[in-house]
């Protein structure tokens, strides 16, 4: 093809077929001499590369400073680097395993939402020891300005899970500092009054949905939460010893046994066995989401849209047993399946206000029996 001149020096183009498109379009191309060598290089296309004559002179001058690769050694190390990554766990890498290994659940699909969303674009490329505390700060104050506390919270717990997951399985070196969580005051203990229970239980009873309502019954009764609810199997349940073991992923990490009262006996004995777990879909298989089905029920029973279905009545089962007076904290907590006594401390309240009442009540009997008494004296001495 025709070389054609510019006012440019060292710059030219050719005529060639557009790309994408109808009719031609310039070519430019560079001349310069280098190290006692003439190169000539290919400096891009007029409407594919929306390059010009001034564009290409500005690439010419880059060239002959060694400002700029050229295009073959920009691809060659493009390559390098990729190979380069190839063998490195990078963060991202790190969460595809993370993710390979994981079962399917409502948390899988939140925590790969905020990987894509948080730390994708600004830390996915980087190993885990190439980010400094620097790195990690500014995320956080980033996503402070535009989210909310809890919700940065578990970002940054994502992301701490992510690394101490490459340290354990010896993927990649781990990081020297420790992540700062933002504080969070949002330690939220939902109750219902007691019409509002009364209510609720009403409509559980009037409910043709029996999964979602024996759910809602097992929360309230057991405490258990809602993961572990879905994920509980009839394997699990021992009627003869009066135990359920949560094994399957527990919170915490450690199969644990809580009790079988008689009212979760009574709900499970009378629930239907289809499968292999014990609350299924109508495929057959365990639950992953249940929130509009509980909603449904809550709704009917006038429960403020705020209280969350079956994290709520875990919380009413913990308060019902705080506030009896009759449960200390430590069998509170293993009812609970809490792995630190701090979890079980925001009930504390509640067992602490009922023994104010019983030790005013003692005060009270305690005063009226001698008031009772001066009376009596009184009445001799006259």
């Amino acid at each position: 093809m025709k070389r054609i001149k510019t006012e440019y020096p060292g710059v030219f183009y050719r005529e060639a077929m557009r790309i994408g498109g109808k009719g031609k379009e310039k070519v430019y191309y560079i001349v310069f001499k280098k190290d006692g060598k003439v190169l000539e290089e290919k400096a891009g296309r007029q409407y594919a590369d929306d390059m010009t004559a001034a564009k290409a002179a500005r690439i010419r001058a880059d060239r002959i400073e060694g400002r700029r690769e050229s295009r073959k050694e920009k691809r060659e190390s493009e390559k390098a680097k990729k190979m380069g990554e190839a063998g490195k766990w990078t963060l991202s890498r790190l969460h595809d395993e993370y993710e390979a290994q994981r079962a399917p659940s409502k948390g899988k699909r939140v925590d790969s939402g905020f990987f894509q969303k948080h730390l994708s674009s600004s830390l996915g490329y980087r190993e885990p020891n190439e980010i400094i505390r620097l790195d990690v700060d500014r995320l956080r104050i980033g996503l402070l300005k535009k989210l909310k506390p809890q919700t940065v919270k578990h970002v940054m717990a994502l992301l701490r899970r992510l690394i101490n997951f490459g340290v354990k399985r010896q993927l990649c070196p781990g990081i020297g500092f420790k992540i700062e969580m933002p504080k969070v005051d949002n330690q939220k203990t939902e109750d219902l009054a007691p019409d509002q229970l009364k209510h609720l239980l009403k409509a559980m009873g009037e409910s043709k949905d029996i999964e979602a309502t024996n759910m809602l019954r097992m929360a309230l009764f057991t405490g258990m939460r809602r993961g572990e609810l879905f994920k509980l199997q009839w394997s699990d349940l021992d009627f003869d010893r009066g135990f359920i073991t949560i094994r399957h992923d527990p919170k915490g990490g450690v199969s644990q046994k809580i009790p079988m009262n008689d009212q979760t006996r009574d709900v499970l004995k009378k629930h239907p066995q289809t499968a292999d777990h014990v609350f299924v879909t109508s495929k057959g298989k365990p639950f992953v989401d249940i929130c509009r089905r509980v909603n449904s029920i809550k709704k009917a029973a006038g429960i403020p849209d705020n209280f969350r279905a079956l994290h709520g009545l875990r919380h009413v089962y913990a308060s019902m047993l705080a506030s009896s007076g009759q449960v200390d904290m430590y069998t509170l907590q293993k009812l609970l399946t809490h792995k630190s006594p701090l979890m079980t401390q925001r009930y504390a309240h509640l067992r602490d206000e009922t023994l104010r009442k019983a030790s005013t009540l003692a005060g009270n009997i305690i005063e009226q029996a001698a008031k009772a008494e001066d009376q009596d004296s009184n009445v001799i001495g006259a």
